[in-house]
């Protein structure tokens, strides 16, 4: 099994930035592809973005793109999003989630994810 914890939620001010993190633990994580979703209140999880096994593709959704950027350590276990000029409707929970090798935007093709870290943006 595989166990992911996020960390680097918070609040902050509309327009800031703020980078999460995923670590990864119990299998190896240089195999899995990873990627972001987020749950904001009384709505379903969503996708937010994805990397391969080996970091040469990646996925964003339309509301974040240019804005949001997924990368990862495989030396450090980690996978990271780093999100820029943030929005007020960017509040949510964010989960990371592993799957062996291809990435992908389905849900329910992610075996392993992590209990989730809060991001508030405040105006």
């Amino acid at each position: 099994q595989v166990q992911l914890v996020e960390s680097g939620g918070g609040l902050v001010q509309a327009g800031g930035s703020l980078r999460l993190s995923c670590a990864a633990s119990g299998r190896t994580f240089s195999s899995y592809a990873m990627g972001w979703f987020r749950q904001a209140p009384g709505k379903e999880r969503e996708f937010v973005t994805a990397i391969s096994w080996n970091g040469g593709n990646t996925n964003y959704a339309d509301s974040v793109k240019g804005r949001f950027t997924i990368s990862r350590d495989n030396a450090k276990n980690t996978v990271y999003l780093q999100m820029n000029s943030l929005k007020p409707e960017d509040t949510a929970v964010y989960y990371c989630a592993a799957r062996p090798y291809m990435a992908t935007m389905i849900q329910d093709r992610y075996q392993y994810w992590g209990q989730g870290t809060q991001v508030t943006v405040s105006s």
